[in-house]
């Protein structure tokens, strides 16, 4: 039995998988053309929002699925073994509804609008905080992008970067600038994707990965925001951080394990005219398996342990975010390591298109683009430990 077999599911988790896995194979067929346009299609857009897994994580008050963290992780792991663009797509919106039902972050009528939406039809939300000049909004510092108050509202001006699947989304979290001076501070805005002014600019689409993910920059032009869509600063929760580091560390392990399921497709299939039997006989590919199936088991093992105790143990959840980064990074960095040897191990013929490997390669290292990057998770990691035994 493989190493990454789940065991032991319960009903809620086995139907949640099944989801994935419709939501997968309908989209399976688009991924070469994603691949080769650069862009995500139509086709695998109107695929999610008719698959009911845009509610996955919304509240079940509100008619959504109340996935818990670790229900979430499972899914996003499945899909991310077909494909890196479409799982993440999914993952950005199942962060930001979960982090937000899970943590009460936002006003009660602004939260069940957009709920009721992704419920009904599909909607579909992402939170757009990089920007060209600064980068990561986990490195500090303010944004360009500019709200100044207006009778009964806001107005934005600015632009966001890697805004994945900028085309299929209906809301944007938006952070901008407020204030001036010593004043200004960073606020979170709610923003309906087809107001007037919001102008999606197509850069994405030849990089080295998420080809099909269509992570545009999205263009603020004076954009008038409903005061009550001003989405109110609060304490910082480590909610926000769990969701999104579950929803990057699920979706690349995914893509590590798809990387695997490639090899192992390959090596059956392939049969040389020297050896005359396929080549999953070789000890050297028996052990490339073995080494790829082993890492990937690791950072599974640590991933679902930090998420079953995320959701099996409220009072716990703030000592729990190393755990969360330690799976986050073990998991993305499992994802590459599991691209390499696969391709190492395929030869030649893992370099042409026609088989997946090249792009598990490829995709697998923008996990390691996500925060927390690795020298912050080891850094939260060592600091944890290292603060435990000052205490002792």
């Amino acid at each position: 039995m493989s190493l990454l077999a789940h065991l032991d599911l319960t009903f809620r988790e086995e139907q949640f998988l099944t989801l994935a896995r419709q939501l997968a194979r309908a989209a399976h067929p688009f991924i070469e053309q994603a691949e080769r346009e650069g862009e995500l299609p139509t086709a695998v857009i109107q695929a999610i929002k008719a698959s009911g897994y845009a509610a996955l994580t919304v509240s079940q008050d509100v008619g959504g699925s109340g996935a818990s963290l670790h229900e979430f992780a499972l899914a996003q792991e499945c899909l991310g073994r077909t494909d890196a663009s479409l799982a993440l797509i999914v993952a950005m919106n199942g962060h930001v509804l979960g982090s937000a039902a899970e943590g009460a972050l936002w006003p009660e009528a602004l939260y069940r609008k957009v709920a009721q939406a992704t419920v009904s039809r599909g909607a579909l939300i992402n939170s757009l905080a990089s920007e060209p000049e600064l980068g990561s909004p986990s490195r500090g510092g303010l944004p360009r992008t500019r709200a100044q108050a207006v009778p009964d509202g806001w107005r934005l001006q600015g632009r966001k970067t890697w805004s994945t699947g900028a085309p299929a989304l209906d809301f944007l979290v938006v952070t901008a600038s407020v204030g001036e001076g010593d004043a200004a501070r960073t606020e979170r805005f709610l923003v309906a994707a087809d107001a007037p002014g919001v102008k999606i600019v197509r850069t994405w689409g030849d990089g080295l990965a998420l080809r099909g993910s269509s992570s545009h920059d999205v263009v603020f032009e004076d954009v008038f925001v409903p005061g009550e869509h001003h989405i109110p600063a609060g304490p910082v929760s480590p909610g926000s951080s769990a969701w999104f580091w579950t929803a990057v560390a699920a979706t690349y392990l995914g893509v590590g394990e798809g990387a695997l399921d490639a090899l192992v497709h390959h090596a059956h299939q392939r049969v040389p005219t020297a050896l005359g039997r396929p080549i999953a006989t070789l000890p050297a590919i028996r052990s490339a398996v073995g080494q790829i199936e082993l890492e990937l088991a690791a950072a599974q093992a640590l991933l679902f342990r930090a998420t079953r105790a995320w959701s099996g143990a409220p009072s716990r959840r703030p000592d729990l975010l190393p755990a969360l980064a330690a799976a986050k990074h073990a998991a993305t960095n499992a994802a590459v390591r599991a691209g390499d040897l696969a391709l190492r191990a395929a030869g030649g013929a893992g370099l042409a298109a026609s088989l997946p490997l090249e792009r598990f390669f490829r995709d697998a290292r923008a996990g390691l683009m996500h925060p927390p990057a690795d020298e912050a998770a080891l850094q939260l990691i060592g600091s944890a430990r290292l603060d435990e035994g000052h205490k002792h």
